[in-house]
């Protein structure tokens, strides 16, 4: 990589990568890129020093430059570790900082990103990465997608955008391609393979990542360079001139190569290299050069990977607090327990679908609400006294509708298999008055855990020793307690079962229900479902009487009545 020099700041980097090993794609011209390293006082009250060092270092640059890079936070550059003083110091010291950036980009004519609060989208900010060009204009934002626990639980930063399909950002400016990356965002490596797509030329990352030591921040460093053809300018915080983490504000080529770190040291570090320079490798030994991210896509396969991206909806934690749930999918179009049902109302937006487990005589987990086969399929008798491949034979659609004639019963593995992630799925695990067989009960959840669906499922069933049985083998899984009965005199208080099988949720079963049943729920922590209701009056006075989810057969039209998905 000719005329690459490095400048104030800086260490002379490693030779570069021997060249039978690269190709190098057309040259666009070389750039030099600035990085800051500012002292990261502990000491709240200092975060004014920090934002100063950061001002006095900006005004320092000059036009030799190409492109400068601040670390994350750069408007509280200080350990403040509450909401309060983190928005007032973001708010006393932001307009300050903005105008600086604003200012150093039109003085140098160099392109400028900083990472701060941004508060125009409301009383709850953004962790934002701005971009100024060269004439010092705003000319794009980059929103972190993986806000910490801390910034939008106990921060309330704002984390709407974050549950929300997106592409990744890439900004233009002057032909060059620039995408993102703040801080947590390096830690998921899945998201990699998507900027890759975007054929990003550099990759900006503005960080704190204070906790890690130098050798896996370089190799984090390295492997995102690598995996998405792009160089890597990184601009961190320094932890202390002896500190062993945090820091490295670096540059890394898309080969990998390390072209600059400042490690621990306070101060800027300046490389020069050519942005659209390309990385080539061998696609596979003895065959023609091309792109990393390339020869991984020939080698993508179905069913290797986590759900991520858009297969992914809000978990159990994170989904809405008001909902639907599509009771046997969406059934009154389409056979209940069916994929046609299920994939219907996951299609027309639906939060949570709901659906019933049994087990075959062959220990296979199947969906089908009776124990008996006859109301749904040309079958007779009980599910569990015959084989899978018995229950295959018969036909579950028909009596439903001559358009679903031939339709198979649905394996609980079929379900996971389309729509793991992409929906919360009640789980109501049908029993004969007693526990599951230990055996059938463990599949259900290697099931759940072999799809990657622990966190978007949850148990319903009325059975206490079940609820015992589910609780020991899956602690972390919800579970919701159902009625035990459907009369008054017969059934046990629900919330007095709930609180006592330590469930999360109860599942109310209309009439045998008041708003006493709802208030006491609530005040003992737990969320309230309703089975069921079709009608779009009966559903929006259940939600003014503070149901949390409804269960509904018709999902559409109670969706479209209650603004509810």
């Amino acid at each position: 990589m000719s005329g690459r020099k490095v400048g104030r700041g800086a260490f002379k980097p490693a030779a570069f990568m021997c060249a039978a090993m690269i190709g190098l794609a057309a040259s666009g011209g070389p750039m030099k890129f600035c990085v800051l390293q500012p002292p990261y006082p502990l000491d709240a009250e200092k975060v004014g020093e920090g934002v100063q060092w950061e001002l006095d270092a900006l005004a320092k640059c000059d036009a030799s430059l190409d492109v400068i890079v601040l670390p994350e936070a750069s408007d509280r550059q200080a350990r403040v570790g509450s909401r309060e003083p983190i928005v007032a110091a973001a708010r006393k010291y932001g307009p300050a900082l903005f105008a600086a950036c604003a200012e150093t980009a039109r003085r140098c004519s160099a392109v400028v990103f900083v990472n701060a609060l941004d508060f125009s989208h409301g009383d709850d900010p953004r962790n934002t990465t701005f971009a100024y060009d060269r004439t010092g204009r705003l000319v794009g934002k980059y929103d972190k997608r993986h806000l910490t626990a801390g910034e939008w639980k106990r921060w309330k930063f704002d984390s709407s955008y974050m549950w929300e399909w997106s592409e990744p950002t890439v900004i233009e400016i002057d032909g060059i391609r620039y995408a993102f990356m703040t801080c947590y965002d390096f830690y998921f490596y899945e998201a990699f393979a998507n900027i890759a797509r975007y054929r990003p030329d550099v990759i900006i990352g503005c960080s704190h990542q204070r906790s890690d030591p130098h050798s896996v921040l370089e190799t984090i460093g390295r492997y995102l360079a690598y995996n998405t053809g792009a160089y890597l300018v990184r601009a961190s915080v320094s932890m202390g001139k002896d500190s062993a983490v945090g820091g490295c504000s670096m540059v890394v080529a898309p080969s990998g190569e390390m072209l600059g770190n400042l490690y621990s040291r306070v101060g800027s570090l300046v490389v020069e290299f050519d942005p659209k320079e390309k990385y080539l490798k061998p696609m596979g030994y003895g065959n023609p050069p091309g792109l990393h991210a390339e020869y991984i896509e020939v080698g993508r396969r179905p069913w290797q990977y986590r759900p991520a991206g858009s297969a992914i909806v809000p978990d159990f934690e994170n989904a809405p607090a008001k909902r639907l749930c599509a009771h046997r999918g969406f059934s009154t179009v389409a056979p209940e327990n069916s994929l046609a049902a299920f994939g219907s109302a996951v299609a027309l937006g639906a939060s949570e679908i709901e659906f019933d487990l049994w087990w075959t005589k062959d220990g296979e987990i199947v969906s089908i609400h009776d124990a008996t086969l006859d109301r749904v399929s040309d079958g007779k008798g009980k599910v569990y006294d015959h084989t899978y491949e018995e229950l295959a034979k018969l036909d579950f659609g028909s009596k439903k509708s001559k358009h679903f004639a031939g339709l198979k019963i649905l394996r609980f593995e079929d379900i996971l298999k389309k729509l793991s992630c992409h929906t919360l799925m009640n789980i109501h695990m049908k029993d004969c008055g007693k526990a599951w067989d230990e055996e059938n009960a463990k599949k259900v959840i290697r099931l759940i855990d072999a799809y990657d669906a622990r966190r978007h499922v949850y148990f319903m069933t009325s059975n206490g020793d079940l609820q015992d049985q589910l609780a020991r083998l899956a602690p972390d899984i919800p579970r919701c307690m159902g009625n035990a009965g459907q009369d008054n005199k017969s059934r046990p208080d629900i919330v007095d079962m709930a609180i006592k099988h330590k469930c999360q949720m109860v599942q109310l079963f209309k009439p045998y229900f008041s708003q006493d049943t709802i208030d006491r729920a609530h005040a003992a922590g737990l969320r309230v479902n309703v089975f069921w209701s079709d009608d779009p009056a009966e559903a929006k006075k259940f939600l003014e009487m503070g149901i949390d989810t409804i269960l509904t057969n018709d999902y559409q039209p109670i969706s479209a009545a209650t603004g509810l998905q």
